[in-house]
C-alpha cells in the first residue's frame, strides 16, 4: 500500500489501515507500506502505528528522497517485523547493496531535524492551494490530492487531450494512463514557487 499515495495523493485513514492489517492477518499475507510521503500530511498514519504493537508481517518503508530532498543519495530505511527485516538484510548483504557511510551520516543529520521537513510540507501545501483553484476554474475535477507532491485531476476527457492542452501552455504533466487511468493526469508540485504561480496564471487566462 502507499499512503499518502502516488499518484493520487490519497491518505488512508485509520479504519482503512486496520482493515488492510485484518485482511493480511486472515490471509497470512505481508503488508509493505510505502510511507515516503508520510511527512507531508498531518492526517497520514504509519501502518505500524495502528497495529497495536504487533508488527508481524508488517513492513513500513521510508525514504529521504521526498522528505529531505535527498533523491540522489538513495537513502531509505525499513521498520517492522524483525523476521522479515532479517531476511531482507541477508539479501542486501549478498547482493552488495550496502549504504555508504557518508550517506548514512547524511541520513542521521536529516532524520535528526524536523524543521526542514515542516518547511517542505508547508511549501507543497502552498503550491497546492495556488494550483487547485486555477485548475477548478479551468474545468478540472480534483480527486484526493490531500498530500504528497502531486495533484490528481481530470476534465472527463482522454488524458492525452489534457496533456496536449497543458503542453500548448508550455506545461508538462503526466498522463494518467501511465498509472492505469485513461482520464486523469498527474501534476507535480516540484517546480519553483514562481513557476507554480506562472502555471496558475496561464491555465486561468
Amino acid at each position: 500500500i502507499n499512503s499518502p499515495s502516488n499518484p493520487t495523493g490519497q491518505v488512508q485513514n485509520e479504519a482503512q489501515l486496520r482493515a488492510v492489517i485484518a485482511w493480511a492477518r486472515r490471509n497470512n499475507a505481508v503488508v509493505a507500506s510505502d510511507e515516503c510521503y508520510l511527512s507531508f500530511s498531518d492526517d497520514a498514519k504509519s501502518i505500524l502505528s495502528v497495529a497495536d504493537g504487533d508488527n508481524k508481517n508488517l513492513i513500513a518503508v521510508h525514504s529521504l528522497s521526498k522528505r529531505s530532498n535527498l533523491a540522489g543519495y538513495r537513502a531509505a530505511f525499513i521498520v517492522g517485523d524483525p523476521l522479515l527485516i532479517a531476511e531482507i538484510r541477508q539479501i542486501r548483504k549478498h547482493a552488495g547493496m550496502m549504504v555508504p557511510l557518508p550517506v548514512q551520516n547524511a541520513m542521521v543529520a536529516a532524520l535528526s531535524d524536523e524543521s526542514h521537513v515542516q518547511q517542505q510540507s508547508a511549501r507543497y501545501q502552498n503550491r497546492r492551494s495556488i494550483l487547485i483553484p486555477a485548475l477548478t476554474k479551468s474545468g478540472f475535477t480534483i480527486k484526493h490530492s490531500e498530500a504528497g507532491l502531486y495533484i490528481w485531476c481530470t476534465r472527463n476527457e482522454d488524458c492525452w487531450q489534457s496533456v496536449d492542452w497543458f503542453a500548448a501552455l508550455g506545461v508538462l504533466v503526466t498522463p494518467g494512463s501511465f498509472y492505469g487511468d485513461q482520464s486523469f493526469i498527474r501534476i507535480a508540485l516540484t517546480a519553483r514557487d514562481e513557476q507554480i504561480k506562472s502555471v496558475a496564471e496561464r491555465i486561468s487566462a
